[in-house]
This record gives structure tokens, C-alpha cells and sequence, in this order.
């Protein structure tokens, strides 16, 4: 339930403030402001991807309100790890100042610099890792490893002189990790002894019971499936999910096969994770895009984006055969290596039903282990819960039912009900001498990209255009007499997307005609007031005849 909007008291010098401008309540648009005598951090700032009821709209970022007449007062921004929930809006808070200093990891900075060159630009970065600390004007920020499904992420030990944070970012505890990195939990046990007064804790898999699998249980599946496949094979997964792609690569190899990664973000940011090293590639393993479709058919394995059904990604347009390379047919195997984000279910299984109907043989998480999650589940956070013992949690990083079930679980540790705060987007967290309570709530909206347009879109809009889409269009034109009132031309009646045939309006003529002659005796002469007395009259009929509620626009002239 969404709480009433109330103004936050005024901040002084010792209290640090903490507002969440996205991420809470939802999968994506993760992005936290921390602010203390005066001055910002923030700690990541990434997009959140449309539904099917937001037509149109490309990315929705965060809303950059509360802090766009702070922004010279951000010391930086600091990113937990390269997923596009949590860089993709970094080039959009640049636009508005493009000095502020990026700190994160190796892999973390190498991603956002290339995103931030297709934007043209030019970044300041810090590059930190594990283990070290930076202060941020009067934020002391210690960096700790944690395992995620991307490499090089890390979690956030904030000192201040109101008291400490620890942000997990999002993290796992997977005991068995490709590239050997654990989720250091020596380090949360530290920083548990100095006393962690308020934990930001990922919740994204916090309803689901037990220890998340291990990420290297996926090897040997994907290795059979491409062993039994008799033609190609198409894996598609996140464009930064560096464990998939390595292990999708060991899996051809192993099969006397080579890959070829088909989508620019796909290339561009594997070809990042090769060049520093986080993907091992054996020689000859990759092979141009371009030149795949000369490979026998069971040679070659294609690694695609588009495993959540994006409408432009390789994955839809292969299932639309609409793929200027690649065509789907008989005996193929496609491999939707990734979980479900939740709002792209019915995407996904339209892509689903599409690659199916031309004759693909499609393998996902719901027949196949072909997936794991890169989110801590119940056990783990448990376990993180015991070994850091903080006063206060912030459960983030998830829906309503994830955020309250994280909640669950730290009041199950011991942790205080009273001390672990259910927020929302924009709520206020103030931390005053290691004490933290909710003190208020801004209102946060929705910014949507369309295109080269940010934030023109408003929810209004975008209701006007699910109308169109779901119930279609009626136009009424017609000219009156500016002295008289009578009509002169119409009313002429068309329609997209209702009706197959336009002489189903002729029921509804002489209703129009009728009530048009009305209002005129009545005294009615602007043509604002006639469009009025149309779209009610086709208002009425068209929901008591036909149960529908077209977009009605009158179109009334003078003449």
C-alpha cells in the first residue's frame, strides 16, 4: 500500500539521509542517494524495461527530480556491478553533468566508459576493488567482493559520522564460482564486529527457500543439449551474463563447434570481458556473425540477446523471421539460458510459441536446468543475517512480495520488526547516531525514454495509446453554421481498429444528428460544445452496443 506523501523534516549536519529513487518495488531502476552535511552519493543508476501496457516506451529511468538542483553536490556515483539495472541510466544523469566521478570495479567501468561513448561521453572514473576504501567527501566507502551472475561486482561498506551502511548490491553466495571469486563473507563478519547500523539487503530471490545452485551446474547441461542437437544451436542470454557466455562457449568447444555472438551488445561488451580477461575464449572458438551461416549447421552455436522477448533483440526477430542472418527451421535448438524478469512472462512465451512454430525444439528453465539464479535466496540471506547482526534492515532490490518476505527473514534472525523498514520509491531514511527510521516520503515518478525524447511521455500518453491499441479509433467530422448552429457537412464517420466496415456507424447518424439539433435549439453555436455532445452520444453507443471503449475524436469546423 502506498503510503501518503509526507514532507521529511529538515536535515542537519549529523543525520545521514537515504532515499531510494528506484528499485524498491520493482526489478530494475536501481538507484540510492545518500546524502550527509550537504553533499550526495549515489549508488548506482540503472533502467528498468517497459512492459506490454507501456507501448512505445524504450527504457524507464529513475527520476532525477529530487537531486537535479542538487546535482553539483554529487561527490559520485558509485555502481555495484555492470548489469543495465543498475549502470543504464548513468548516461542520462551525465547529460545533466557529465564531470561527476564513476567509481566502481574493472570490468563495472570498462562497460559503462563503452556505453557512455555511444552517448559521446567522456566519463571521469575511479576503478576500485575488493578490499580497498575511498572517501567520497564525507562518505568512506569500503568495497567488498561479492559473487553475482556477472563478474567483478562488489558490495558497499559506507562509514559516516551518523553511523554505517552496508549495501550488498546484488550478490550470491555460490560456493563454487567460475572465476574463483566468493562473496566475502569474511568481510561482511568484519565489518559485522565494527557494527553495521542499517543493511541494504538484495531481496530478488528472497521468497524462494534454501541456497541459490551453483552457477557451474549449468556446464554440463548445456553441454548436452548441444550435444544431441542435430543442427544449429541459438542460446540467448543477457549481453553481459559473462558466466553464460563462457560456459555456452566450453560447451561448443567440447562439441567441435564454434560461436558466434549475434547482437551489438552482446559483441561489444564480450569482447570487454575478453580483452581484461574475464572471459577465456581457446583459439579459434569464435567466429564472425557474418560468416556463420557458411558453417555447416552442426558446427556453429549462435549466443543472442532477447531471452526476455524484447521486440528488437536477435532472439524476436528470429522468431519473427525477421533475423536479416539467421532463420529459424526444422531441427534447430534455441536455449533461453536466463530466468524470467518479472512483467516480460507474456513476451517471453510469445517468443516462445514463435521459435516452436517454426519447428524449433525451444529448452528453457521451466523443462531444463539451463538456468540459475544470480540472487541470494532465504538460506543465504539467513546466513548474512547471522554473520552481520546490523540493528536496522532495509530489504531492496525487488517487488512488494520479495521485499516483505526479505523482511521476514531478518525478523526471523533476531532483528527487531520495528527495525527493518518495508520502503517504497522515494521514501526517507534517516540515520542519526546509528539509529534509522523512516521520516517521510517524496513523491517519485516514472521517466520515460521514447526514442531521442526523456521524460515528454507522461502516463496519460501512454494510456491514450494502450486505447489505441487494445480498443482502436473513431473520428467524427462535421461543419456547422456559425450563425445557425445547423449542420452543413457530416457527420462523417471513421474508424482504425474497430469495426471492419465503417456501416456500422450508420445506427449511430441520426442519434448524432438528433442531439446535435438539440443542443442547437438550446442555443449551443462553438464548436467546442458540439464536439462535446458527439463524443458523448458515440460514447454511449459505442460501450452500450458494442462493450468497447475506442479513443472518440470529434472534429467540429465552422463554416
Amino acid at each position: 500500500m502506498a503510503q501518503p506523501l509526507l514532507d521529511p523534516p529538515a536535515l542537519n549536519s549529523e543525520t545521514l539521509r537515504i532515499i531510494p529513487l528506484g528499485g524498491i518495488g520493482e526489478v530494475g531502476r536501481n538507484m540510492t542517494v545518500f546524502e550527509l552535511g550537504g553533499k550526495l552519493l549515489v549508488v548506482d543508476a540503472g533502467v528498468l524495461f517497459p512492459e506490454e501496457t507501456q507501448p512505445g516506451v524504450d527504457l524507464i529511468l529513475p527520476d532525477f527530480a529530487p537531486i537535479r538542483d542538487r546535482i553539483d553536490d554529487i561527490e559520485a556515483i558509485v555502481l555495484t556491478h555492470g548489469h543495465e539495472d543498475h549502470i543504464g541510466a548513468v548516461p542520462y544523469l551525465l547529460k545533466i553533468r557529465d564531470d561527476i566521478p564513476l567509481v566502481g570495479s574493472t570490468l563495472t567501468m570498462a562497460l559503462i566508459e563503452a556505453k557512455l561513448k555511444e552517448h559521446r561521453i567522456t566519463p571521469y572514473t575511479l576503478t576500485v576493488s575488493e578490499g580497498t576504501r575511498e572517501k567520497l567527501g564525507p562518505f568512506d566507502v569500503e568495497f567488498l567482493a561479492v559473487n553475482h551472475s556477472i563478474p567483478d561486482a562488489l558490495a558497499l561498506f559506507i562509514r559516516t559520522t551518523a553511523g554505517t551502511v552496508l549495501h550488498t548490491g546484488d550478490f550470491k553466495m555460490d560456493q563454487l564460482p567460475l572465476d574463483g571469486r566468493l562473496t566475502d563473507l569474511r568481510g561482511f563478519a568484519r565489518v559485522g564486529e565494527e557494527g553495521v547500523d542499517l543493511l541494504m539487503a538484495d531481496s530478488t530471490n528472497a521468497d524462494i527457500p534454501g541456497f541459490t545452485p551453483a552457477e557451474r551446474g549449468i556446464g554440463p547441461v548445456l553441454e548436452q543439449v548441444v550435444h544431441h542437437a542435430k543442427r544449429r544451436v541459438i542460446v540467448a542470454s543477457f549481453s553481459s551474463h559473462v558466466h553464460r557466455v563462457q560456459q555456452v562457449i566450453d560447451s561448443a568447444v567440447a562439441n567441435g563447434r564454434r560461436v558466434a555472438l549475434v547482437g551489438r551488445s552482446m559483441v561489444r561488451n564480450m569482447g570487454i570481458a575478453k580483452e581484461l580477461g574475464f572471459l577465456r575464449v581457446p583459439e579459434g572458438a569464435l567466429i564472425d556473425a557474418k560468416k556463420a551461416p557458411d558453417m555447416p549447421d552442426d558446427k556453429i552455436v549462435y549466443m543472442t540477446t532477447g531471452s526476455q522477448g524484447e521486440p528488437m533483440a536477435g532472439l524476436s526477430r528470429m522468431a519473427n523471421r525477421e533475423h536479416p542472418t539467421i532463420a529459424i527451421g526444422e531441427g534447430d535448438t534455441v536455449i533461453l539460458a536466463s530466468s524470467l524478469i518479472p512483467g516480460n512472462e507474456n513476451a517471453v512465451y510469445r517468443v516462445i510459441n514463435g521459435l516452436i512454430d517454426l519447428g524449433a525444439q525451444v529448452i528453457h528453465k521451466g523443462n531444463a536446468k539451463v538456468h540459475v539464479s544470480g540472487h541470494a535466496a532465504a538460506g543465504e540471506l539467513l546466513y548474512v543475517y547471522n554473520l552481520v547482526q546490523p540493528r536496522h534492515v532495509m530489504p531492496i532490490h525487488g517487488e512488494a512480495r520479495h521485499l516483505r518476505a526479505n523482511a521476514e527473514v531478518a525478523v526471523d534472525s533476531g532483528v527487531p520488526r520495528d527495525n527493518v523498514m518495508i520502503c517504497e520509491n522515494g521514501s526517507v531514511v534517516d540515520l542519526v547516531e546509528g539509529r534509522a527510521k523512516q521520516t517521510g516520503q517524496i513523491d517519485i515518478g516514472f521517466v520515460y525514454v521514447d526514442g531521442s525524447t526523456v521524460g515528454e511521455i507522461t502516463d496519460a500518453d501512454l494510456k491514450d495509446r494502450r486505447i489505441l491499441a487494445e480498443e482502436g479509433f473513431i473520428s467524427i467530422f462535421l461543419a456547422i453554421d456559425a450563425q445557425t448552429g445547423k449542420i452543413i457537412v457530416g457527420p462523417e464517420i471513421h474508424a482504425r481498429g474497430f469495426a471492419p466496415d465503417d456501416s456500422v456507424f450508420d445506427d449511430v447518424r441520426p442519434a448524432i444528428l438528433k442531439a446535435l439539433e438539440e443542443a442547437a435549439g438550446q442555443g449551443t453555436r462553438d464548436p467546442h460544445g458540439f464536439s462535446q455532445v458527439v463524443r458523448r452520444v458515440v460514447g454511449r453507443w459505442v460501450n452500450t452496443q458494442h462493450r468497447r471503449r475506442p479513443m472518440i475524436v470529434p472534429i467540429v469546423i465552422e463554416a
